[in-house]
């Protein structure tokens, strides 16, 4: 072999949360394989993206790398304080209960209440944990080795031509190199920006800002401002590093005559909390910038390649979906390549199931970001691009209206065994829309008693479930675009609705089963929920009798979990 020719199983470019995810997991499951990863920078670097959700903890977890990012002693992200729709009160979505979090040791492991919070990460600390992590499983890990050309020959790629002249040859190749999208532009990928929520976002780094509220040992909730023209974040990055960014629409920027740096501090002035939060803090003096466009590609697959995190897609910021997409379609990948290494013959359902569900995720995820951005009625000076918005999405911002437009995505995608949308399950999306909207949203569980499972016109297929390593095979049921997953509460539902449609049955059978008898718990309000989701999606057909009993579902005005906000002064 030509001493310029390097040899491995997978090719990576990119060492972020995507490339180090999909090499460590890789690793884990199938340790003989060799992976190669190819960063272009030299880490630690900064990187905007620093807020995640829950469910990142759990991939965290599976790498074996929770123990390292835990020790960095990065803020415990409890929640999000938000300014936000037609109130200009400032109200508080949390994660667990106060309660639950005042007092949580740090270090912690992932356990208990851990699994239902998140971090907030210096992504310059966090990228280089991740990364140097999968080169302690094995990864051939490349810093400043950037990729010169892509070698193909048609679909198939044939070898990546590095700066420094050597030749990386693999069997399948891997675009984590985020925006760049490096093997999307050579493949000839088409980015489809299937929204025009198309802004812009300007950032800094401060020091020795204060924390908007702090919860036990290094707990607090982001701050997400909306004003006029945009929206403001707040994330204290640790115990004296904040991050601080300002977004808004393409148009309004381009408008201006203001650097960026003005229109950046110009915001944050006008901003009297953030003002308050700042006072005596001092920032780096270094704003960047960047295109932050929701778009999705066409494909994320081909012959011998693929494209996970943000190479792949991107949906807007402002619900903190970034980094959970990023880790969880990097999982999905590894599992993709450890079970094309130990059996081809599947290979085509295999990575069709990869690429549906990506494409799935990112869009529902990017059409929850229209519909945010369309109901704030705080941006007057956005109010054109945000009638836009609502008019291309074909949303009407009536609380019914808005809740099947976004029923239409599906609640499906993100996790195939429950009805959950990143970090709302049905419950908790509808709260938080009915503080968006100023009115609580109706359940149709209460307005019906008689519940008929619809299975007509239906296509019967198999998808695939990521599970310890492996791909299991589960059925689903799918028609218009809509999945019913033959797997956890999902089947329970359907299950018991094959025994009797009367409502009032049905949810004793639920209670019995989740051991719910004797008073709600966790497991049996999910079922609740996956039923209504089914409800709204027109896998179950509701009508009523009057002969029968009704059942009463309902949400809350304000919970523990969302409220309006309760801090008495910022950094109090």
């Amino acid at each position: 072999m030509p001493e310029n020719i390097v040899e491995t199983d997978v090719a990576i470019i990119g060492g972020g949360p995507s490339g180090s995810t999909c090499a460590s997991l890789v690793l884990k499951y199938a340790p003989d394989m060799k992976v190669m990863v190819l960063e272009k920078e030299k880490f630690p670097r900064d990187h905007v993206g620093e807020s995640q959700l829950p469910v990142v903890g759990a991939v965290l977890d599976e790498m074996g790398v929770w123990d390292k990012v835990e020790a960095a002693n990065f803020p415990l992200k409890i929640g999000v304080t938000l300014r936000w729709g037609k109130e200009s009160k400032l109200w508080d979505f949390d994660f667990a209960g106060h309660e639950e979090t005042k007092d949580l040791p740090r270090p912690g492991k992932y356990e208990g209440v851990r699994k239902q919070i998140a971090f907030q990460v210096d992504r310059a600390v966090y990228d280089k944990i991740l990364l140097d992590h999968a080169g302690e499983l094995g990864a051939d890990v490349n810093e400043e080795c950037q990729v010169a050309e892509v070698l193909r020959d048609g679909d198939r790629i044939e070898g990546l031509r590095l700066r420094d002249g050597r030749i990386v040859k693999a069997r399948w190749y891997v675009d984590a190199s985020g925006h760049v999208g490096v093997l999307r532009r050579a493949m000839g990928v088409e980015a489809d920006p299937i929204t025009t929520l198309q802004n812009i976002a300007i950032w800094d780094y401060w020091e020795n800002t204060k924390w908007a509220v702090k919860i036990g040992v290094g707990g607090t909730r982001v701050q997400v401002l909306s004003q006029p023209s945009g929206w403001i974040w707040f994330i204290p990055l640790g115990p004296t590093r904040t991050s601080i960014g300002f977004i808004c629409h393409s148009e309004h920027y381009k408008k201006q005559t203001k650097t960026p740096e003005e229109l950046y501090l110009e915001a944050l002035d006008r901003d009297d909390r953030v003002k308050s939060l700042c006072e005596g803090a001092t920032r780096r003096g270094m704003v960047e910038t960047t295109k932050d466009w929701s778009f999705m590609a066409e494909r994320t697959t081909g012959e011998n390649w693929f494209l996970v995190g943000e190479s792949a897609g991107f949906a807007d910021p402002v619900l903190a979906a970034g980094m959970m997409l990023a880790h969880v379609a990097a999982r999905e990948l590894a599992y993709t390549l450890v079970e094309l290494n130990s059996d081809e013959s599947r290979a085509d359902w295999i990575k069709a199931g990869y690429d549906s569900n990506q494409r799935r995720r990112v869009s529902q995820h990017i059409r929850f970001a229209d519909f945010w951005y369309s109901a704030n009625g705080q941006f007057s000076d956005l109010r054109e691009q945000c009638v836009r918005i609502a008019k291309e999405s074909g949303l009407k911002l009536t609380p019914d209206a808005a809740w099947r437009w976004l029923a239409q995505g599906g609640f499906a995608n993100d996790f195939v065994e429950r009805a959950n949308f990143g970090t709302f399950d049905v419950a908790s999306m509808k709260h938080v829309m009915g503080f968006v909207l100023d009115k609580q949203l109706d359940w149709k569980l209460s307005d019906v008693n008689v519940l008929t499972l619809n299975l007509k016109n239906a296509e019967k297929l198999e998808i695939p479930k990521f599970h310890k390593g492996r791909i299991e095979t589960i059925e689903c049921y799918e028609r218009a675009g809509r999945r019913l997953p033959m797997t956890g509460f999902y089947k329970t539902v359907v299950e018991i609705l094959q025994q009797t449609s009367n409502a009032e049955e049905v949810m004793g059978l639920l209670k019995r089963h989740y051991g719910a008898s004797k008073g709600a718990t966790s497991d049996f309000n999910t079922a609740v929920q996956t039923l209504e989701s089914l409800l709204d999606e027109h896998w179950v057909m509701g009508k009523l009798n009057k002969k029968n009993k009704r059942i009463t579902v309902s949400t809350e005005e304000e919970t523990d979990f969302l409220h309006f906000n309760r801090d008495e002064e910022p950094g109090s």
